[in-house]
């Protein structure tokens, strides 16, 4: 199993903060499975709209943060290593407990299709807060 730091994952992947929503790998096996960290820092912008004196990560950075998994999942591949991976669907989201400022998450991801001729990847994530599970999301990406 492979495990990747903050900086490794920005080899892999093209985001960069403020949208880079990886810390680390801790777990890779490419095109099969993943177990990635994130840390919900308390001084992301977003907290003072969203909502003042009740803070709570929006679910789209909780979908993105998953897209970011499924991408270092199948970039992580030789066949994919350097292409853009452009979101092409969710499915199956489910919002299942709240992700506060000063949370960390762990997104486990792991294969649910692939369609080499198309480089089209499909990954179920399943997105804990400590022990409980926060999110479920579907992702499918078109790499190019």
């Amino acid at each position: 199993m492979l495990k990747y730091d903050r900086e490794q994952v920005m080899r892999i992947i093209p985001q960069r903060d403020p949208i880079l929503l990886i810390d680390s790998v801790e777990e890779l096996d490419p095109g099969n499975s993943i177990t990635a960290t994130f840390f919900v820092h308390p001084d992301m912008a977003i907290f003072q709209g969203h909502f003042p004196g009740n803070p709570i990560l929006p679910g789209v950075y909780t979908v993105e943060s998953a897209a970011q998994a499924t991408s270092l999942l199948f970039l992580s591949l030789d066949r994919y290593s350097g292409k853009l991976p452009l979101f092409c669907g969710i499915d199956n989201v489910r919002f299942l407990r709240k992700i506060k400022p000063g949370d960390t998450i762990t997104l486990k991801g792991s294969l649910l299709s692939e369609n080499t001729e198309k480089a089209i990847v499909k990954s179920h994530v399943e997105v804990f807060n400590g022990d409980e599970k926060a999110a479920l999301v579907d992702v499918t990406l078109a790499i190019r």
